[in-house]
């Protein structure tokens, strides 16, 4: 059974169109990754998924069933735009939130002390929303999301307002929680986290899809001719060598893209004779790169 299934699904506000048949299938148990530049059509298209707005036209089936208030309070969605009551104490929030999906009382109570533990915020179960820092606040939005078991969950910008410890928390929550066969969708600005931890993604750019597959056939389908250096040195030679179709210089580490048939091998015998190499490593070109160079080729 698929997770969700959104088939030409289409949004315009007046005369402008803000998704234009838009597809996608979703297994299952996948981690999926929906990406794409600022006003490209995410939101518009995950608030058609869980029913916020609805579509001009296709359609939206989420475990092979159209939207319906049951199937929907077998969703866990965090909004970009956060939703707590800052007035509220925390443990307060969250029972509230647990009644709204269905929760027996007593479900609540032990889920509400469980997720506080893993997230380091028990010490704050009497404190008023208000009090929380942003990243707790963050943290306490998404308890507020996954504490009814959602079989599918779809994250906005999860890992917005945290710190890398708990950055790396959220992200052994999500592993977790795919370990046990719930679906993830997010949707963030942070290629990096959508490089380790996506099965497949879907690229859009002004409302229609532009890339989408599993991501390692996706990264297949881009040449390999990139390179990482890290070295000290004159870097005169990345301006002169002819080999070199472009590259983006940090300083003392630098990703450089050979120009077609060129030898990385002679790249580096020219580089060691100006510089000091510490690393020197060709790879696979990144989803970073890959989102920006289907974004321009799109515009």
């Amino acid at each position: 059974m698929n997770a969700l299934t959104v088939t030409g699904i289409s949004k315009s506000f007046g005369s402008f169109c803000a998704v234009k048949d838009l597809s996608m299938t979703i297994p299952e148990g996948q981690i999926y990754g929906l990406l794409g530049p600022n006003g490209a059509g995410k939101t518009t298209t995950i608030r058609m998924i869980m029913g916020i707005i609805l579509p001009d036209g296709g359609t939206i089936k989420i475990f092979d069933q159209r939207n319906s208030i049951d199937v929907l309070d077998r969703v866990g969605y965090l909004p970009e735009e956060r939703g707590l009551y800052k007035k509220m104490k925390v443990g307060d929030v969250l029972h509230f939130f647990g009644e709204l999906k269905g929760m027996k009382k007593a479900f609540i109570s032990s889920q509400i002390d469980y997720w506080l533990k893993k997230f380091e915020l028990s010490a704050w179960k009497e404190k008023k929303v208000e009090d929380l820092s942003r990243g707790m606040q963050q943290k306490l939005q998404i308890i507020v999301t996954i504490m009814h078991e959602p079989k599918l969950i779809i994250l906005d910008e999860p890992f917005t307002g945290l710190d890398p410890v708990n950055t790396n928390l959220v992200k052994d929550v999500i592993l977790d929680l795919k370990q046990k066969g719930t679906t993830i969708i997010f949707s963030t600005h942070l290629m990096e986290q959508v490089e380790k931890l996506c099965d497949s993604i879907l690229l859009i750019d002004k409302g229609k899809s532009v890339l989408q597959g599993d991501l390692h056939q996706v990264k297949s389908r881009f040449s390999h001719d990139r390179i990482k250096l890290q070295y000290s040195g004159d870097a005169k030679f990345l301006k002169e060598n002819p080999a070199i179709e472009k590259y983006d210089d940090y300083g003392n580490y630098v990703e450089i893209r050979l120009k077609d048939g060129e030898n990385p091998q002679k790249l580096l015998r020219d580089f060691v004779k100006v510089a000091e190499v510490y690393r020197f490593e060709i790879v696979e070109p990144s989803l970073n790169e890959i989102f920006i160079e289907t974004v321009k080729s799109e515009n």
